[in-house]
């Protein structure tokens, strides 16, 4: 007699096929069991290491189902060694790619920072993401003046204002001109450096950390002759500096989260 082996299992209670995906390096997926979503970075028999925007890594099993790939559940599989390199699908502040995508036209609202050497730092870095935004990053050498240039800006609901501060402790002179800021339209927010200069990781440049200057003397100068860089050109440290900058992970998290803070705000419908 033929033996048959019956699937009693009903139609609906069958789990749906998904896709296997190789898990490239750079692919951005989510884990959503802990919601934690990142590139794939490592990649070993049985897990995969995820790395998110602000540098943090996740070791995750190589489960059936066990992720989400542009909100569509996955399976994710060893690569084989003779893969084809996938195309980066992340920007260089950690956001996905959006390949092809055009510049939006420019927001009414503005992101406004002290110098031209933050403004080329956040362009680097996050210019990508304001491009798509229609985000405009301007400059405002100093924030002296900060209550008065917010009025003649003039905030609105379909145009706000965020303004990043260099240095902005509790106590300091910039931390009361920020608080002096009451528009509901405007935000103000900074990272605790002296200059934008430190926002950069001393492991990035290849130095064991900034060093200490002398309060009266300039900051800049100082830096550069404790690290034997040129202090009479700082403008071409600068350079030097902004070169090694790759990407998010190359920047401390204070900065980090300022900047993201300050774009979510301008861009909230």
């Amino acid at each position: 007699m033929r033996q048959y082996s019956a699937d009693l299992t009903p139609p609906w209670k069958k789990p749906t096929p998904v896709r296997e995906v190789a898990a490239e390096p750079g692919l951005v997926v989510e884990e959503p069991g802990t919601g934690f979503c990142g590139a794939v970075i490592r990649c070993e028999a049985g897990t995969v290491t995820l790395e998110d925007r602000f540098g943090k890594h996740r070791v995750f099993p190589l489960e059936p189902r066990g992720f989400l790939l542009e909100g569509r559940v996955v399976t994710l599989v060893r690569p084989s060694s003779s893969s084809a390199p996938v195309r980066p699908t992340r920007t260089a502040s950690g956001s996905v790619a959006v390949p092809g995508a055009r510049a939006r036209v420019a927001r009414a609202g503005r992101i406004y920072v002290e110098g031209r050497h933050d403004a080329e730092l956040v362009e680097k870095v996050w210019g990508d993401d304001l491009r798509i935004e229609g985000v405009v990053v301007e400059y405002l050498e100093g924030v002296d003046d900060l209550p008065m240039i917010v009025a003649e800006f003039a905030p609105g609901p379909d145009a706000r204002l965020g303004v990043l501060v260099d240095h902005l402790l509790p106590g300091t002179k910039e931390w009361r001109i920020a608080e002096s800021v009451t528009s509901e339209h405007a935000l103000v927010v900074g990272h605790p450096y002296i200059d934008i200069w430190e926002a950069v990781k001393p492991s990035s440049l290849g130095i064991p950390g900034w060093p200490r200057v002398p309060h009266g003397q300039d900051w800049k100068t100082g830096v550069c002759r404790a690290l034997g860089w040129p202090s009479d050109n700082t403008g071409a440290v600068w350079q030097a500096i902004l070169a090694r900058v790759n990407s998010y992970r190359d920047l401390e998290p204070e900065l980090l989260g300022s900047v993201e803070r300050l774009i979510d705000f301008v861009t909230v419908p």
